[in-house]
């Protein structure tokens, strides 16, 4: 069982949990536009999306050390699918560290600890 000296709140936990399948789905889709076309420059369309949804993971990753690591997309300079790809990654990354951190068994459930 992991020590309880890690704890989050029940609103960070909540919003990983709706967050994490909606940024997994884009990471994989821009994954597979970049195997194709990488250097493909993505629409402003798409830029303003998924600036959104990384706006929300970094609520909850906003007291973690990776947050400094993490960067939202420049609107004004359009990236390469594979630079978005890439910025995926490490949030998929950063949110999969906080589960690690933050999430497991309490003794009688899995829950996240708060």
């Amino acid at each position: 069982m992991k020590q309880l000296l890690n704890k989050t709140t029940i609103e960070k936990g909540s919003t990983h949990d709706v967050m994490m399948p909606l940024l997994v789905a884009m990471f994989t889709e821009f994954k597979d536009i970049s195997k194709k076309k990488p250097d493909s420059a993505i629409s402003k369309h798409k830029l303003i999306i998924t600036n959104r949804l990384l706006e929300k993971v970094r609520e909850v990753l906003v007291d973690e050390e990776s947050i400094d690591f993490l960067d939202l997309l420049n609107e004004d300079d359009v990236p390469q699918v594979s630079d978005v790809t890439l910025i995926l990654s490490q949030y998929v990354a950063a949110m999969n560290a906080f589960k690690e951190r933050f999430y497991g068994w309490n003794g009688a459930e899995h829950a996240w600890f708060t």
